[in-house]
């Protein structure tokens, strides 16, 4: 019944969070459960110290937005390979990542980005759907590299280090950008989508890392504090936010004091929205594990001893659900069910974390509820369906990185165990 209703609001396109929240009400109310526990399953849910870096981070995100952060991010990325075959192209998936290892948000990454290279790729020549599938693409880096909110969900519905998330997501964050390169060079190749007229010198390259170097400071202060043991993720998403906005307000001079109020109500209504879901899914989850969902689904793979098996099963479950879930409610949902799975066929949990938020990012341009495909339909100006048929080759190459991810686990183990 949970199930069912659960599906009936999600092709009726009831919102996931309503969804989540309705089909428990519901289920719970068949059961004669009193409502006072339904509210105090929700309160629960979001009574958690780590799930403050959510709203910070996402001002944070906002903030860097606003002060003109990205774009000096895109003039630096420009400096370096803006002259290659497909330059606007590879400038964008670059850009997002310096971007995304301060957002933590693949929309946010998505929108900042997207709102000057998309045009700017389209004014080129570029075809608009190419322009706009590789932005989308892109913009999914921004929950890989960390800091990451997924990983900051994952971390509390799984009880794993969310420091050690954070340091993981470096090197697939990495493989994942440099792959995407690949793609968009040898599209552009193709299809003679040559670079920008005239290559940056050194010094104009010198010029651009100055000019970007606070921006390139944040996550060095972010990472840094929390492995030097300065400040817990929670404290550097604050960290993170009175940074940006000093930056903006004072080094850049981009944020006037009057711009303060709008960015603190549209962070408001993203945190908002996040948290609704985080609250819904949380009851959902809590319902399901009374019900015995975690058991029935250990039974399910009681037969799997071996890892290589458990994550291609994973993977195909996670691809589906991403199709239709959000990565937030995605991880709150399963982290719970699939990881103590994973643990007892011996795969180190940091590691199951990556691929797991690695294959729902995959979600962000897998329709019906792709977030960064409808970002880059609002900014590009362009239909869902053809940015879909140009997305074809980023996506196949998003699950030739995710099997390396998942059957390489040093890729993700790595760097947590050097510092370890």
């Amino acid at each position: 019944m949970l199930i069912v209703l659960l599906l009936a609001c999600l092709l009726l396109s009831v919102p996931i969070a309503i969804s989540l929240g309705f089909a428990s009400m519901v289920f719970e109310y068949q059961n004669n459960v009193p409502l006072t526990i339904i509210v105090q399953r929700l309160f629960t849910s979001l009574d958690s110290f780590p799930l403050l870096a959510v709203p910070f981070f996402i001002l944070a995100g906002t903030i860097m937005e606003k002060g003109g952060i990205s774009k000096r991010l895109i003039a630096l990325a420009n400096s370096f390979v803006g002259s290659t075959t497909g330059g606007l192209a590879i400038v964008a998936i670059v850009a997002s990542m310096f971007f995304s290892a301060m957002s933590g948000s693949g929309p946010a990454t998505t929108a900042a980005i997207g709102s000057i290279m998309i045009p700017a790729m389209v004014a080129k020549g570029y075809d608009r759907g190419f322009a706009s599938a590789t932005q989308a693409t892109a913009g999914e880096i921004g929950v890989i590299i960390p800091p990451s909110i997924p990983m900051i969900l994952f971390g509390i519905a799984g009880g794993v280090s969310i420091g050690d998330l954070f340091i993981a997501g470096f090197l697939p964050g990495i493989l994942v950008g440099v792959s995407l390169i690949a793609v968009a060079y040898f599209t552009a190749r193709k299809r003679g989508y040559a670079g920008e007229a005239g290559k940056a010198g050194w010094k104009e390259r010198g010029a651009a890392f100055k000019n970007a170097s606070w921006a390139l400071l944040m996550p060095v202060i972010i990472l840094g504090g929390i492995y030097g043991g300065v400040f817990t993720p929670t404290e550097a998403a604050v960290v993170a936010t009175v940074y940006a906005l000093i930056v903006g307000l004072f080094l850049y001079k981009e944020i006037k004091w009057r711009d303060i109020p709008e960015m603190l109500f549209s962070s408001a209504l993203m945190t908002s929205v996040v948290l609704v879901v985080v609250a819904n899914a949380g009851l959902f989850s809590w319902i399901m594990t009374s019900e015995g969902i975690p058991q029935m689904a250990a039974s399910w793979f009681s037969d799997i001893n071996n890892p290589v098996l458990f994550f291609l099963m994973a993977n195909i479950l996670l691809l589906i659900v991403g199709m239709f879930f959000d990565a937030g409610s995605a991880i709150l949902i399963l982290a719970p069910i699939l990881l103590p799975i994973a643990v007892s066929v011996g795969i180190d949990p940091v590691h199951f974390g990556i691929v797991m938020i690695v294959n729902l990012a995959m979600g962000m341009i897998t329709p019906p509820v792709g977030v960064n495909l409808f970002v880059v339909c609002e900014i590009g100006n362009i239909k869902l369906e053809q940015v879909a048929r140009a997305l074809v080759p980023y996506f196949l190459m998003m699950v030739v990185d995710l099997m390396l991810l998942s059957y390489i686990p040093q890729i993700s183990t790595f760097l947590p165990n050097l510092m370890r």
